[in-house]
């Protein structure tokens, strides 16, 4: 806009907040209380003293740089913070929280090795501050947006974790009539049918292209469903020297490598694709046992996870490899019963598809009111 509206003025952020160090708190110090303690990712513990003596925000330093939290009582900041300090006759602490998120302190990093912000680069970003009386409109109105796209994403939470209730509904006690068998029973009775990808010089990191045929990798996987992450291809004339690690519609992708313990189901609309090493990749015998049902409990199964555990030493993000998840225990009820547990799977998978829309859609509306806002044009 070429002129600002009334009242209002540039500044820099420096002349209207000061970023003061928080201070260390070690947990063997802490005294229970009421009082509660931030770094930079947020709370993390209470104590009975605080060292705030009033209102103010708190703006990650070292680690999760840049993120800001507005504690509701006064707190204690520990030395990977700053706490904020500001004249309330001229800013509006909730206009001011709203600024701060919005200006992008998360990409100030002055360490590559551990992330650090300067409150001296946060000081020279400039402003558009307005009158007191409209930063509390601004602030009241983009209060409103956040708590109700926050709201949206709760549903999306919730969905989330009734997911993991629904298969413990189902499946925690074994049945009679249940069977107990382990992945390797229910695999398709085929060679290579689990299967890593290709090792050493049988795929080169400079034979990837730009275009061709799919190479399926962690980044597929690593949410615990299948999606379109990093795109990394084969020629088709690699694809036929590699063809027996051909990823098919229904295998179930554990991650062995990196992020381990992942799982996804390959969708029905996958294209002609082979998967890294750095996955397992099982085609089932679905006369047994369902994609969805075995991904579910391979997550879920309070048995499989004992036996994921004890086989890697306690942590199943370590030492997991082919030889274990074929051994892998696992209930294996009629396939009407994960027939009607995939069918009750779609319907909550549906819901929480409708919900993750609804909440980008509220998300897009409040970037857009922010932006506007802070524009001098709400």
């Amino acid at each position: 806009m070429s002129e600002l509206p009334k009242g209002w003025t540039t500044v820099a952020l420096g002349d209207i907040v000061e970023l003061r160090y928080g201070k260390s708190l070690p947990k063997k110090l802490r005294t229970p209380g009421g009082v509660p303690v931030y770094g930079s990712a947020g709370a993390v513990d209470h104590h009975e003293e605080a060292f705030t003596s009033g209102p103010a925000l708190v703006v990650g330093r070292k680690g999760s740089i840049g993120q800001i939290h507005a504690p509701d009582r006064p707190f204690w900041p520990i030395d990977t913070t700053y706490f904020t300090k500001h004249d309330d006759s001229r800013v509006n602490l909730r206009w001011l929280y709203h600024r701060l998120r919005s200006v992008g302190l998360e990409s100030m990093n002055k360490s590559a090795a551990v992330p650090g912000l300067n409150r001296e680069d946060v000081y020279r970003i400039t402003t558009l501050l307005p009158p007191l009386a409209e930063q509390r409109r601004i602030a009241a109105i983009l209060d409103r947006a956040a708590d109700v796209a926050g709201k949206a994403l709760s549903v999306v939470d919730l969905l989330d974790a009734t997911e993991a209730s629904l298969y413990r509904s189902m499946f925690q006690q074994i049945e009679a009539g249940w069977t107990t068998k382990t992945v390797q029973d229910v695999a398709l009775p085929e060679k290579n049918s689990m299967r890593t990808g290709p090792f050493g010089s049988q795929l080169l990191k400079e034979e990837l292209t730009d275009s061709g045929i799919p190479v399926i990798g962690i980044d597929n996987v690593v949410r615990n469903e299948f999606g379109w992450g990093e795109r990394r291809f084969i020629t088709q004339e690699k694809y036929e020297q590699l063809s027996r690690y051909t990823v098919h519609p229904g295998d179930v992708l554990i991650t062995i490598m990196g992020t381990n313990g992942r799982v996804a189901v390959v969708p029905d609309d996958i294209p002609t694709a082979i998967n890294t090493k750095h996955l397992c990749c099982i085609t089932l015998d679905q006369s047994q046992c369902l994609p969805e049902f075995l991904r579910s409990t391979f997550l879920w199964n309070p048995a499989a996870q004992r036996y994921l555990r004890s086989k890697t030493k306690g942590a199943i993000m370590g030492g997991l490899n082919m030889g274990i998840i074929k051994g892998m225990p696992m209930p294996v009820p009629p396939l009407s019963i994960q027939k009607e547990y995939v069918e009750r799977l779609v319907e909550l998978r549906t819901a929480r598809s409708t919900a993750r829309s609804r909440f980008s859609t509220l998300n897009d509306l409040r970037e857009s009111l922010q932006s506007r806002a802070f524009r001098g044009e709400l």
